[in-house]
């Protein structure tokens, strides 16, 4: 499978639900080609009245659900598909408009709920992996594990100093974004401070780091913890460097559903779930919880061949055109590198970053009476 395969699913007339003008910008090129129409609508009335029939697609981002449209498309025939970020995204954060390099388009669920089964699920669970894909696979991780590259790449690589004779383990517990749709459907009613609290129980001799969010951080998302809690608990709560450095020092990886988790065992750590994530249950983490559809044990590359080759769709962050990981990946750290040393640039990103969110909520809270959305 290349990327060209996608080419078909974009032809005709596509519908596109949760999404504002500035998200179809961003987004557009991943469903590009020649003659087909792309339409924003609110919903099923929507749809029909620009024109959506039995042969268009219709596009939903995230797991929003869509009751009237979701049932109607089954009754007619009509293709669905759910749309989500992928497990490497962008330099910056995406809450602060960073324009996405890969997209995860799925045509039976999203890969971060598990209350349904997703393609990436059905591919792990019933994929056929050949050699010469297992072998792509890995020097795919060995590029992203040397690159110390993840989902955001905008944090400093720093060393952690840690008394080793004084701790018999490393412990990072991640944090998560709590009104994010992976914690609401995968994480069972747990938060961060239930995680954190859990971890130190049952640890309590271990050196524990906790890793807040970028995007709870940043102030875009929810997720905070009381600083009393995480005083109590962690040795050290780690804000400005980057989830490779907190994974790097680490013996163990603790996390709800995080796709930290998966940066983790790409570089070969231990990893627990308390949630149901999409990497959990295949007998590559220690789980808290089970998945009865997940039956099949896996190696780490086939879950490497699943999730970044197979899984997303990536365009070029230079001519944003579809290309393969390999690719994006080798152009991604050309942009991270100039995000490092360009001073001017990186001042932009953040600037831009802090400032668009805030504007946007303002623009909304004026437009939500009139049923407007941007």
């Amino acid at each position: 499978m290349t990327q060209s395969d996608w080419v078909p699913s974009n032809d005709g007339k596509l519908y596109f639900f949760n999404f504002s003008p500035w998200r179809m910008m961003m987004l557009e090129p991943f469903f590009d080609a020649p003659g087909n129409e792309k339409h924003i609508c609110k919903d099923l009335e929507d749809a029909l009245s620009k024109g959506m029939d039995a042969r268009s697609k219709i596009f939903i981002f995230g797991a929003l659900p869509f009751e009237r449209l979701e049932a109607y498309a089954q009754e007619h025939g009509i293709a669905k598909y759910r749309i989500e970020d992928a497990l490497i995204r962008s330099v910056a954060l995406g809450s602060g408009f960073a324009r996405p390099y890969s997209l995860i388009i799925d045509s039976r669920g999203v890969y971060f709920d598990p209350r349904q089964i997703s393609d990436l699920e059905w591919m792990l669970q019933n994929g056929t992996y050949e050699p010469e894909l297992i072998e792509r696979a890995r020097q795919l991780r060995r590029k992203i594990v040397t690159s110390r590259l993840s989902k955001y790449n905008h944090l400093q690589h720093k060393p952690i100093e840690i008394d080793r004779d004084r701790y018999p383990k490393v412990i990072l517990v991640v944090g998560q974004v709590e009104d994010d749709m992976s914690i609401i459907h995968g994480a069972f009613g747990m938060t961060n401070e239930d995680l954190l609290v859990s971890v130190r129980e049952n640890n309590p001799e271990a050196y524990l780091i906790y890793k807040p969010h970028p995007d709870v951080l940043s102030g875009n998302r929810k997720g905070h913890i009381d600083p009393q809690i995480t005083e109590r608990n962690a040795d050290a709560v780690l804000t400005d460097v980057s989830i490779d450095s907190c994974i790097d020092v680490a013996d163990e990886v603790h996390t709800l559903t995080s796709g930290s988790g998966f940066d983790a065992l790409l570089r070969e750590k231990k990893v627990f779930t308390y949630g149901m994530p999409f990497y959990a249950g295949w007998g590559l983490t220690e789980d808290q919880r089970t998945c009865e559809r997940r039956t099949r044990r896996i190696t780490l590359d086939e879950l490497v061949a699943a999730t970044l080759i197979f899984y997303p769709r990536y365009i070029s962050p230079r001519t944003l055109t579809p290309c393969e990981p390999e690719q994006m990946i080798d152009e991604l750290i050309t942009e991270r590198k100039r995000y490092e040393e360009d001073r001017l640039y990186r001042s932009w990103m953040q600037v831009r970053g802090y400032l668009l969110p805030r504007i946007r909520r303002g623009i909304r809270g004026v437009l939500r009476p009139f049923g407007l959305k941007i």
